[in-house]
C-alpha cells in the first residue's frame, strides 16, 4: 500500500500548479475537499477508460479531490479546461487523515473509474492481486478492497447522481 497526498505532492507530471483545500460538511459528514488547479504539465497524461482514450491531465485542467472521512474511498474528479468533467475516479482506501496541509490516504490498489455518463470499470485488479501475492497485503485487505470496490460499484449502478451532487456541492464550497 502507498500513502498519497492529495496535493499530488511530488508527482513530477506537474510544473506548475495551484491547490486550495478546505473541510465541509455534508448531509452531517465531514469531507476534505481540495482542488488541484493545473497550470503546466511536463506532458499531458491520456489513459484507455472503458476502450476509450481520455486525456485526463494537460495544461488548464482541475482535479477535484473528495475524502468523505466516514468513508473508505476518495473521488477525484478530473475536468478538462473548459470544465468538463472526463471521469470520475474511486480510490479504494485502507484509511485517509483529515488534515488540512497534509491530507493523505493509504491506497489499496483498487479504483473504479466511471465515465460521466454513469458507465464504469473496476481497474487495478493486477496490482492488488500483485500485492497478496508478494505478502504486502493480506487475505483480509484484499477482500476488504473487493468489498468497498463492490459497495462504490452498488451505489453507482443504485444512484450515479448521488455522486453528481456531492461532487457539485464539494466544488462550490471551494469556489
Amino acid at each position: 500500500m502507498k500513502t498519497k497526498y492529495l496535493d499530488k505532492r511530488g508527482w513530477r507530471r506537474l510544473l506548475r500548479s495551484d491547490y486550495k483545500e478546505k473541510i465541509i460538511d455534508y448531509n452531517g459528514e465531514r469531507i476534505l475537499v481540495g482542488l488541484i488547479d493545473i497550470h503546466k504539465v511536463r506532458s499531458p497524461l491520456t489513459v484507455p477508460i472503458l476502450g476509450e482514450k481520455v486525456r485526463v491531465c494537460d495544461n488548464h485542467y482541475k482535479w477535484l479531490q473528495v475524502m468523505p472521512e466516514e468513508r473508505n474511498y476518495s473521488i477525484t474528479v478530473m475536468y478538462d479546461d473548459k470544465g468538463e468533467v472526463l471521469q470520475y475516479y474511486f480510490d479504494i482506501n485502507v484509511e485517509h487523515t483529515l488534515e488540512l496541509g497534509n491530507a493523505r490516504r493509504r491506497d489499496i490498489y483498487l479504483d473504479v473509474l466511471v465515465l460521466p455518463d454513469g458507465r464504469y470499470e473496476l481497474v487495478d485488479e493486477r496490482d492488488l492481486k500483485r500485492a497478496i501475492k508478494r505478502g504486502h497485503i493480506t487475505k483480509e485487505q484484499y477482500d476488504y478492497a473487493y468489498a468497498v470496490a463492490n459497495e462504490v460499484i452498488e451505489e453507482i449502478d443504485t444512484d450515479f447522481s448521488r455522486f453528481e451532487t456531492l461532487v457539485h456541492y464539494c466544488r462550490k464550497s471551494l469556489a
